[in-house]
């Protein structure tokens, strides 16, 4: 190997520790190099591949001899138009059935499983890291099995299913295993490294032709693919020093990932107790000295996007906590808030709009999760607006398909936006009771995504596993909006649900729920601040992502000069 592709080299592990996925990258490469024959210099005085494949034939030779193995069955040469890329002086371009004794495994019977006999080797019992031991199968062994038993020193890969290719390097057993079906063995002849066999198996030489052979025979891989598989084979003694190369670098890359690991973590742990700070705080010296702990770290901490994510929420439950914008003593208390919201719901049911609600039970002091700032009020979320759950879409109207309302369901809600180009509804005929009008908040309220929530902005309706509020003036939809987007409401809404196999929020239990209430103009001003700040936490994503597209580039064009 010439000095400057080593010199670059050493460079990646630098820029590979900044850029996303740049340690795994960085993996792929030393073995791509290992395999071309770019990793270690080549020596003159090795003798050829060509040696080694002697010394192979006659290993088959004799084990066919002693009974061991099966006659195996030719293979074609690899010829110059099937070469990936030109080897060095020395190595040879085979198939890996060549070098290898390649079997299938067994087609065990579960229903014969026991908790004694022979381990048996199933697809999910290992991955690149070693076995799994916590569901081990067994098997009673007999001697039509001794052709499926598991040797020292071969190599496992799967066959099929999702992780089809994976590969395990097996140097020593525990205890006698034999393999299962949909799992090959490949057991290397004569003196070639295993090593250097498993790690061909993992670049994309080999991993190209399995994703293109799993495509065309839906996720499965056969035993004429694996004994197929070009080998680029070096002399003996260059491949124990690549081997050694591998493992040193290889070593390198886990002190990495160990470093960075402990370094994401850290930032994650200090950020995580400052926002509890924040959300702790009594006293506001001590809010604004939380303030000034994230200000100063800044840019150290807010350049991952889970810390980010933290913020997010921190900045919703500061502001259905009263601790996000300061009170002013001149907003009309949120008492007088209630009494426009009585006039407007009289209002409604004098027009006819709207049912004479139901009084719900008035809320305890047991109830209320903590102790908001003066001038706010704890209330049920029918107490402040219309309360609705979704119905089954009527049918349409053929007479009037010009004038349609969006039929919105919960995978139309993702990321607090509503898509209204699916399939509407005629106005027509349309039952005015599940008329959701424009702001309102649509909430899914059964099944794993719910507490998913958005504004529409636009006449809509929905269906059952949807709950809407409609906040009656001078309510603001937004501040409802965040603050059924903070922690605190997202975890009593689940709690509500239940904990049955489907968990749902039914109309009785979604007006019952709990929210702040703060006087009009704070509202307001909360929610501003949210914008600004939400606003803020967009600009972080965006300039994470592409310090990470810039690292990842950078670390690109330096590997595409290797």
């Amino acid at each position: 190997m010439n000095k400057p592709i080593a010199t670059l080299l050493e460079q990646h592990f630098d820029t590979a520790f900044a850029a996303p996925d740049g340690i795994k990258k960085l993996r792929e490469l030393i073995l791509t190099l290992a395999m071309q024959g770019k990793l270690v210099p080549q020596d003159p005085n090795d003798p050829p591949a060509s040696e080694l494949l002697k010394e192979i034939e006659a290993e088959k030779k004799r084990l066919v001899k002693e009974g061991k193995i099966k006659t195996p069955k030719p293979l074609p040469p690899v010829t110059d138009e099937e070469k990936p890329y030109e080897l060095p002086e020395g190595w040879e371009w085979v198939r890996l059935g060549v070098v290898a004794k390649i079997n299938g495994g067994f087609a065990f019977k579960s229903t014969k499983y026991s908790d004694n006999g022979i381990r048996v080797v199933r697809i999910s019992d290992f991955d690149e890291n070693g076995f799994k031991n916590e569901k081990i199968v067994r098997y009673p062994y007999s001697a039509d099995l001794f052709y499926f038993k598991l040797e020292p020193n071969s190599i496992l890969m799967a066959m099929t299913g999702g992780t089809v290719g994976k590969s395990l390097l097996v140097k020593s057993l525990s205890e006698p295993m034999v393999v299962n079906q949909r799992v090959a063995t490949i057991k290397i002849f004569g003196k070639l490294i295993p090593e250097f066999v498993n790690g061909l198996i993992r670049t994309s030489l080999i991993q190209s032709v399995i994703q293109a052979a799993k495509n065309s025979t839906n996720d499965n891989i056969s035993m004429v693919d694996i004994t197929s598989f070009f080998v680029p084979l070096p002399p003996l003694p260059e491949q124990h020093r690549i081997v050694a190369k591998i493992d040193e670098l290889m070593a390198r890359c886990d002190a990495l990932e160990k470093l960075q690991k402990q370094r994401e973590e850290k930032r994650l742990a200090v950020h995580s107790a400052a926002i509890t700070q924040l959300l702790n705080i009594a006293q506001l010296d001590e809010h604004q000295r939380a303030q000034a702990f994230l200000a100063e770290h800044f840019c150290e901490l807010y350049t991952v996007k889970e810390n980010v994510a933290e913020l997010r929420k921190a900045i919703l439950q500061l502001a259905v906590m009263g601790k996000l914008v300061p009170q002013d003593p001149n907003d009309p208390p949120a008492s007088e808030l209630l009494k426009e919201i009585e006039a407007e719901k009289q209002r409604l049911v004098k027009e006819g709009k709207i049912k004479a609600p139901k009084p719900l039970l008035p809320v305890t002091d047991g109830e209320k999760p903590y102790e908001l700032p003066q001038g706010w009020v704890w209330m049920r979320l029918g107490e402040i607006g219309i309360s609705q759950t979704g119905t089954t879409p009527p049918s349409k109207d053929a007479e009037n398909l010009g004038n349609f309302i969006p039929f919105i369901g919960p995978g139309d809600i993702k990321n607090s936006v509503i898509n209204y180009s699916g399939e509407g509804l005629s106005e027509i005929g349309l039952s005015k009771g599940r008329l959701i009008e424009k702001g309102s908040v649509l909430m899914v309220c059964i099944g794993g995504s719910i507490g998913k929530h958005a504004v529409n902005n636009r006449d809509v309706t929905c269906n059952q596993q949807i709950n809407t509020l409609t906040p009656y003036k001078p309510v603001s939809v937004y501040f409802l909006f965040y603050s059924m987007g903070a922690e605190w409401f997202q975890k009593n809404v689940i709690s509500q649900a239940g904990g049955s196999a489907t968990p749902i929020i039914n109309k009785q239990k979604w007006s019952s729920i709990l929210v702040p209430l703060p006087p009009t103009f704070e509202q307001h001003r909360i929610v501003a601040k949210i914008d600004q700040l939400m606003a803020l936490c967009d600009t972080l994503d965006q300039q994470i992502a592409a310090a990470a597209q810039k690292q990842a580039e950078l670390l690109e064009a330096v590997m595409a000069q290797t």
